[in-house]
């Protein structure tokens, strides 16, 4: 069953970022990567077992207008263990969406996907939601995150954290 929710859910986020990127002539000027760091404090159940988290992430963004962008994001979180508890991590594959008010300003924005569990024999991963909310201008994104992955209690509970990350804007050459 697991198998087949990460493989539709896989499949569904790609082809609706294929269609809508299909209708979007995709451009230097409005697509980019992103790569970026963030770190965080685990929340909830988790805390009990993780002093802090790390990770890495990587995003693919299109322009749809000036002020609102979405594409592909992935990348690796890593929860340091405490108390004896061994650290692991969340592979995170996912959609994303932003809005830009302004060129330069704030930001608001979200990431939706699913997030593989790596490092605990046997672990599943889940559904995930990482709300930001940040500070953006041509070449770097700053933000405040709170980033949940949604699992059932037999599973081990939903992991949750929050914190700040930041991501730079590599353009493609004309």
């Amino acid at each position: 069953m697991n198998k087949i929710l990460v493989i539709s859910t896989a499949a569904i986020l790609f082809v609706a970022v294929k269609v809508k990127a299909q209708s979007t002539e995709i451009t230097p000027r409005n697509s980019w990567l992103k790569l970026g760091a963030n770190l965080g404090v685990p929340v909830g159940n988790v805390s009990n077992y993780s002093s802090f988290t790390a990770g890495l992430e990587l995003k693919g963004q299109v322009l749809e207008t000036d002020n609102f962008g979405f594409g592909l994001t992935t990348g690796y979180n890593h929860y340091f263990g405490k108390n004896g508890y061994s650290g692991f991590g969340s592979v995170p594959l996912g959609v994303f969406f932003r809005v830009y008010p302004q060129s330069k300003g704030f930001f608001l924005g979200t990431d939706l996907g699913y997030s593989f569990i790596t490092g605990i024999d046997g672990a599943k991963g889940g559904f995930y939601v990482k709300p930001q909310l940040g500070y953006h201008n041509y070449d770097w994104n700053v933000f405040a995150y709170y980033n949940d992955i949604v699992r059932s209690m037999e599973n081990g509970g939903s992991i949750g954290s929050v914190g700040i990350g930041a991501t730079y804007n590599i353009r493609f050459s004309k």
